[in-house]
């Protein structure tokens, strides 16, 4: 089913965007998301996991790894460790076998089991789901806070990774010079019962559609919607 498409009421993005959109403009975001949405009406991440235990540590584990790499081996950790107790059990030692394969994995290592301890000592072994309890555990920032809360449809977030960052440049969607700013443009323009999914579309969009070498515009559901086609189209 189709969602009634509404642009947020503060529809601005923070400087140097601020004006108001234009009608044209909102109509050409809402036709944006209106196509993803027709083509996957309910993204989710591609990390693999059965719980929010499971969920934030594969997040806290893809920085700077792909989801392929960080599936591979939490396919064989959540077999063992599944828990914060049994991760804690498992200890730096017993964990960095499993996830060796994965960039940056001895200090990744070290806070997945200190996130454990502190979910043990103070949360009774579940996951707070809030975005300060969660940005409070170690090895997890706003950007990882943010994918767990939108995953799991706690709070709407737009986590701006390389291939959010990428698309909403390419797509005039922001102009903003950093991850935060990014986010804060988009968060403010994407229609708003799309907001849970847009950080899926987005990043879907740039990994499979809107590469950063030669996007495949002759693919793109959104090509006649984009300022930057002429850049990559064969001239």
């Amino acid at each position: 089913m189709t969602t009634p498409f509404k642009v947020h009421k503060s529809a601005k993005t923070s400087a140097p965007r601020s004006k108001r959109l234009s009608h044209a403009e909102a109509a050409r975001i809402i036709e944006i998301f209106r196509r993803f949405e027709e083509q996957e009406s309910d993204p989710r991440t591609e990390l693999d996991y059965a719980s929010p235990f499971e969920l934030v540590t594969a997040v806290a584990l893809s920085a700077q790894a792909t989801d392929v790499s960080v599936n591979k081996a939490t396919a064989k950790l959540f077999e063992v460790a599944d828990t914060p107790q049994k991760m804690l059990a498992l200890g730096e030692d017993g964990l960095k076998p499993f996830i060796s394969s994965i960039g940056l994995y001895n200090s990744k290592a070290k806070n997945v089991v200190a996130m454990s301890r502190l979910l043990v000592e103070q949360y009774g072994g579940e996951v707070p789901l809030t975005r300060e309890a969660l940005q409070a555990l170690p090895g997890v920032g706003r950007k990882t806070a943010s994918v767990v809360l939108n995953e799991l449809r706690v709070e709407p977030a737009i986590a701006v990774d390389t291939h959010v960052f990428r698309v909403s440049q390419r797509l005039g969607l922001a102009n903003g010079k950093t991850p935060d700013k990014v986010e804060a443009q988009l968060m403010a323009i994407v229609p708003v019962p799309l907001q849970t999914r847009a950080h899926h579309w987005l990043i879907l969009h740039g990994r499979y559609v809107c590469v950063a070498r030669r996007p495949k515009c002759e693919e793109c559901p959104v090509a006649d919607l984009c300022p930057s086609r002429h850049l990559f189209i064969a001239r």
